[in-house]
């Protein structure tokens, strides 16, 4: 596949800048099939776009403040965008860890260079170790305090780089639902979500379910190749506890559906199902003609062009997604981290409705 078919023209305006003020007020597109045109709702409205016994799945994952503004002793200034943990220690651990990272300017900070946060603040240094290639090192932090303190201390939230105003509430880039800080950015589509829409799936039936996926580089890092096929999937810790996946199976055995919220809590359940582990570290790439095992529905966001989660969408709803994309992009909804929805059925099952 070309990588340019995953091409399609989004302007500036329709970049969300901000969230709204009320999480579940987003707007949502609700895809009605090939035959018909989408439907046009707010996200509020998902329990009653839903049936009783149908499965909720979100992606639990908190973002950590990950992005630090760094000097080093010459002077000069550098950044980390904390990526991945390598070591099994905790957020709350003092002492040493090591980390994947993107450093910038990475071709001007030499292994074994020091960095230390701007401004005041002794509780934290970096060393910046081997050059894994595009941009990535391996980086080990020594903090005099619990890491998730001095992070906090020193971090910003790592917001996407086409957001460009300041985001005055880094709770808003948190699900409700967030718990254990860990990524890198936010699965964006569970955002909209709140206790009161929760609370209405389960008057209807509605269960609810959890995975973890720590979104990294595999999730936001774009297609940078000509065709789709040659894009490498840098790899993402998952964990799918057990009590989920039989979740699934028993919604699908009754004739329910599970409904992903986002295109990582796809990813952690087909790499559950795909290699039979409940946790460890995937680097599945979803397109083509993937055969989904688990997900029947999914809600997400707009994605970037020659993004990889867009290629997961085409596989999902095939070729239909540049109608959808385009009626949106009419109908002036906002689009990307901090924009609106869709609600999308997968393919194959139009079919048997």
């Amino acid at each position: 596949m070309e990588t340019s078919d995953f091409d399609y023209d989004l302007p500036d305006s329709a970049i969300a800048q901000h969230p709204l003020d009320v999480r579940d007020a987003a707007r949502l597109l609700v895809d009605q099939g090939p035959l018909n045109s989408a439907g046009h709702r707010i996200v509020r409205d998902l329990p009653d776009l839903l049936e009783p016994g149908d499965l909720l799945v979100v992606n639990n994952t908190r973002v950590l403040p990950a992005r630090l503004h760094l000097k080093r002793a010459s002077g000069g200034a550098a950044e980390v965008l904390l990526l991945d943990r390598l070591d099994d220690g905790a957020v709350d651990s003092v002492g040493a860890s090591r980390w994947e990272a993107l450093v910038r300017p990475s071709r001007k900070v030499a292994p074994g260079t020091e960095l230390v946060p701007v401004g005041s603040g002794g509780d934290l240094r970096i060393v910046v170790h081997d050059d894994l290639g595009g941009g990535r090192r391996i980086v080990e932090l020594e903090s005099s305090i619990p890491l998730l303190d001095s992070l906090e201390r020193h971090g910003v939230m790592p917001l996407p780089p086409y957001i460009t105003e300041r985001l005055d509430e880094p709770e808003r880039y948190q699900t409700v639902f967030s718990q254990r800080p860990a990524s890198a950015a936010a699965p964006t589509a569970g955002l909209h979500l709140t206790e009161e829409v929760f609370a209405h799936c389960e008057q209807r039936g509605i269960a609810r379910a959890e995975v973890e996926l720590v979104v990294g580089l595999g999730t936001f890092r774009p297609i940078a190749t000509d065709t789709v096929e040659e894009h490498i999937m840098h790899s993402e810790a998952y964990r799918v506890p057990s009590e989920t996946m039989e979740a699934c199976e028993r919604t699908k055995a009754a004739g329910g559906r599970v409904v992903a919220i986002g295109t990582t809590a796809v990813r952690a359940l087909e790499s559950a199902s795909a290699f039979g582990a409940s946790n460890g570290r995937t680097e599945l790439f979803i397109k083509g003609a993937y055969e989904f095992r688990v997900v029947d529905r999914l809600l997400t966001n707009f994605h970037l062009p020659r993004s990889s989660l867009l290629v997961l969408i085409e596989s999902f709803v095939g070729p239909r997604w540049r109608d959808l994309y385009a009626e949106a992009l009419d109908d002036e909804y906002r689009f990307l981290s901090f924009g609106d929805a869709m609600l999308l059925t997968r393919r194959d099952l139009w079919m048997t409705t």
